[in-house]
């Protein structure tokens, strides 16, 4: 792939359910899905994470208000960054954890979108084949899941990393899980780094149970956690550089993402629909904090 320049008119984003490690296979073995964009060319997508608990913990408390959300911005697709089914992912495509987590909760009539799912490490510890299968799109026809893909929306392209099988612990330390690596071992050799690459705007994870922004003062990447769906971390703080922590916030939610060819405008929710934060990027310029 060639990298953009500084002034190109097309955004990348890079999706997965752990921030820990950055390496992702090459892009020539990555299926591509193409979703376009609304007639005025804009794109708007809502990003939720770590979800799956059958509606408890606030999940469709968090559900409502992404219908609200959803049907003002009108959004095109929903973004799942993994964590799926608690708490050990689906026992097999006729698992009622389908319904009950995903069907019969995220009802609200602009959530009949698309939906695009990576697998998180709780989905690892059931049939993981289970959330691949067509069978689950057949039941639901919002549900694509595979382990790494890229959606090419228009001016964006999503990357969709599937990066629990580089974390080491889970084979080496798993503790009493146990998890469904059918698929994976022998466990793939990766390239290098495509994200400073590539010109990468952005990296979205799940995993921690938080909604986060993180400015690297480092890097042009902004680094987003949303995985608020349903049980969060309750004072649980993580300390970061404070210049570079823009929101950390332990409690439920979901983000949202609006963009056009030259802007992105990024707002996080909380489970009553109330704006934490906001942030926005115009290509070409520096990023600003709205």
């Amino acid at each position: 792939m060639v990298s953009p320049s500084q002034n190109s008119m097309l955004f990348f984003l890079f999706f997965t359910a752990n921030l820990w490690l950055c390496f992702v296979p090459s892009t020539a073995e990555l299926k591509r899905f193409e979703h376009p964009v609304k007639a005025d060319g804009s794109l708007s997508v809502l990003v939720v994470g770590d979800w799956g608990r059958k509606g408890l913990y606030n999940q469709s408390l968090v559900a409502t208000q992404m219908g609200v959300v959803g049907e003002k911005l009108d959004i095109d697709f929903v973004i799942s960054t993994g964590d799926n089914f608690y708490e050990d992912g689906l026992t097999g495509v006729s698992d009622p954890a389908f319904n009950e987590s995903f069907i019969n909760i995220y009802t609200a009539s602009s959530l009949q979108k698309q939906w695009y799912n990576v697998l998180g490490n709780h989905d690892y510890r059931g049939d993981v084949e289970a959330q691949l299968s067509p069978i689950l799109t057949k039941m639901d026809h919002r549900w694509l899941c595979l382990r790494s893909f890229i959606v090419n929306a228009g001016f964006v392209e999503f990357f969709f990393v599937d990066t629990t099988p580089f974390v080491n612990d889970y084979f080496t330390d798993p503790g009493e899980s146990t998890y469904d690596w059918k698929g994976i071992l022998p466990r793939q050799e990766y390239l290098s780094n495509l994200l400073e690459a590539n010109n990468i705007d952005l990296y979205v994870n799940g995993h921690d149970h938080c909604l986060e922004h993180i400015s690297s003062t480092n890097s042009q990447i902004q680094f987003l956690t949303s995985g608020g769906g349903s049980k969060a971390w309750r004072d649980d703080i993580r300390e970061w550089n404070p210049e570079e922590l823009k929101l950390y916030y332990d409690g439920q939610g979901f983000m949202s993402m609006q963009i056009t060819q030259t802007h992105m405008h990024i707002v996080f929710y909380d489970v009553f629909g109330n704006v934490l934060h906001k942030w926005g990027i115009s290509k070409g310029l520096d990023a600003a904090e709205l």
